[in-house]
């Protein structure tokens, strides 16, 4: 969530909805410019290196917090600011679910399936004990665990919401876990090669491992077609964990203030409150899709929609978040990232021996 002084006024009881919708055009606006520069860089990058090698999504959240860093948004900007990096979030959840079908799922075999999960789940729960070690609050430690157990800045993304994660937490576990996923990118086929490792091996590593699927081509490729097949292939699946995940933690939520001095124990929720709208939409959406009750031809539009909406959201958030708050916090995010990073690497390596990928 956004800070507190960057937090909208509570809408007046009873005033209709359309009433408000030009309290945050203003925001929303400010929002998308912020998304327009992060794209034009991009474009930029390709200019120039001839593939992008920092995201749009990365781009946006670092623009929004230099804007933010300079400038404090009056109440003119708030509104749109905080629906943007909230409900357009959530929007673009349900919509990411539409890219990923039970036939894409099916196709990777039962074994890896089985182990992709068990890695995602234990790099979860292992990388909150790290970051709790080292010190981290309760949310930020799972952000921490999830942006590198399952996709990285889409993860800490979506489960931010789920967890009612700080705007500055969001920002700091965004900010580390992208450097460290360029870094791996440049540096795994390296490992690959060192360690003799075929196609099928590689690919599986880069899939387990790098944090985009942008990033899983980028990092297979060096090891040919097969190897991008195949991190391809268990990417997907692994990003399919975010929903399994959102709704575990969603369950597991009212427990985190219980390590937070001073926190007041919450109540527990309705059960129809477990469950967050957008991850029952998530779900949904990958049984529709299953079903081929989506147009294949809304396919390709859903899924940009998706990405664009979470650009904006970033760009949202970013502009919450004071960027010496986030420099404060860096040492122990750092170390955390590194050390889950490390662990997620020595167990998709275990997985691959233990199934006999070849």
């Amino acid at each position: 969530m956004l800070p507190d002084t960057m937090a909208p006024a509570r809408p007046v009881p009873g005033r209709p909805v359309l009433a408000r919708i030009p309290t945050v055009l203003p925001g929303i606006a400010l929002c998308a410019a912020v998304t327009a520069l992060a794209f034009a860089a991009v474009w930029g990058e390709v200019r120039l290196f001839g593939e992008p090698w920092i995201e749009a999504l990365v781009l946006a959240i670092l623009i929004g917090t230099a804007l933010r860093t300079m400038w404090a948004p009056s109440a003119l900007w708030r509104p749109g600011i905080a629906f943007s990096a909230k409900i357009l979030l959530e929007v673009a959840v349900v919509l990411l679910g539409a890219t990923v079908s039970a036939a894409t799922i099916l196709a990777a075999g039962p074994a890896l399936l089985l182990g992709i999960a068990a890695v995602v789940l234990v790099a979860v729960a292992a990388g909150f004990g790290i970051g709790r070690l080292l010190g981290l609050p309760p949310r930020m430690a799972l952000l921490v665990a999830c942006g590198n157990a399952i996709c990285g800045n889409s993860a800490i993304a979506a489960v931010a919401p789920v967890i009612d994660a700080d705007g500055e937490d969001v920002a700091a576990a965004i900010a580390f876990t992208a450097v460290l996923g360029v870094a791996v990118v440049l540096g795994l086929p390296l490992i690959g090669l060192g360690l003799h490792l075929s196609g099928v091996q590689y690919g599986a590593l880069a899939g387990l491992t790098v944090y985009a699927v942008p990033q899983v081509i980028a990092a297979a490729a060096p090891l040919g077609t097969t190897a991008v097949q195949v991190g391809t292939l268990v990417k997907l699946v692994r990003v399919l964990m975010l929903g399994p995940v959102c709704l575990l933690l969603s369950l597991l939520a009212p427990r985190l203030n219980r390590d937070v001095p001073g926190a007041s124990r919450p109540a527990a929720p309705p059960v129809h409150h477990l469950v967050p709208w957008f991850i029952q939409g998530f779900l949904a959406m990958i049984a529709l899709r299953s079903l081929d009750l989506i147009p294949q031809a809304a396919l390709v539009p859903m899924g940009h929609a998706a990405t664009m909406l979470t650009v904006v959201s970033m760009a949202a958030l970013g502009l919450g978040v004071d960027v010496r708050t986030v420099a404060r916090a860096g040492g122990q995010v750092t170390a955390a990232v590194v050390l889950c990073l490390l662990m997620l690497g020595a167990v998709s390596l275990g997985l691959i021996h233990a199934i006999g990928l070849v």
